[in-house]
């Protein structure tokens, strides 16, 4: 008599699924990958805020001027017979020097450097949504210490920008009443956490 038994194939002659062509897996969970979208989102919000001359908003000589700290838009210049006339365009000041106060010069490179970091850990969760076993969990702490440090670059930049505001470029927009965390004398203080929060204050003076 001929037995049969039905476990005489090894598991490993068994056919192994292949991998289906094209698929794109991924080092991060569903949450990780909601992180990145937001990180990125944050990221790219804060450097447009961060380059936009949209920060601070006054008038001089009867223009509208509007400030960042690095960048102005409309300024006076000096026309035929010594008169100042406004040229009326946006533009980066000529040299790091030139930045109306050792404040806004401080707040330049801080939050630059913040802006910088949140790029950088953005541009690296948005490769690991796209690549296998790029973000490990050491990785992924490291990544949100980054993003943490950028953050607070970003917030103390905010707090140092009104230390700028009694310098004499600025007190010229504000008709020569500004100070120090105050823009006129019935205005309620910028916060500087609200500040970072919106990116762009439109507070007028």
């Amino acid at each position: 008599m001929t037995t049969f038994c039905i476990w005489c194939c090894e598991p490993t002659h068994l056919p192994i699924p292949a991998k289906k062509p094209g698929t794109m897996r991924s080092s991060l969970t569903l949450v990780g990958t909601l992180w990145a979208f937001l990180s990125l989102v944050t990221a790219v919000t804060s450097s447009a805020s961060y380059f936009l001359p949209y920060w601070l908003f006054g008038s001089q000589l009867g223009k509208p001027v509007s400030f960042s700290t690095f960048r102005r838009c409309n300024y006076p210049v000096r026309g035929e017979g010594q008169s100042l006339i406004m040229v009326e365009e946006c533009g980066r000041y000529a040299s790091f020097s030139a930045i109306p106060s050792l404040a806004w010069q401080m707040c330049t490179v801080v939050t630059g450097a913040g802006c910088a970091l949140l790029l950088l850990v953005a541009l690296a969760a948005v490769l690991g949504c796209c690549m296998e076993e790029l973000i490990s969990r050491m990785m992924g702490r490291c990544m949100g210490a980054a993003q943490f440090m950028g953050g607070l670059l970003i917030s103390s930049g905010c707090a140092l920008y009104p230390l700028g505001w009694n310098s004499p470029e600025i007190m010229q927009t504000c008709g020569n009443v500004s100070n120090q965390f105050q823009l006129v004398k019935h205005w309620e203080l910028l916060l500087a956490f609200l500040h970072c929060y919106w990116h762009v204050n439109d507070k007028r003076c």
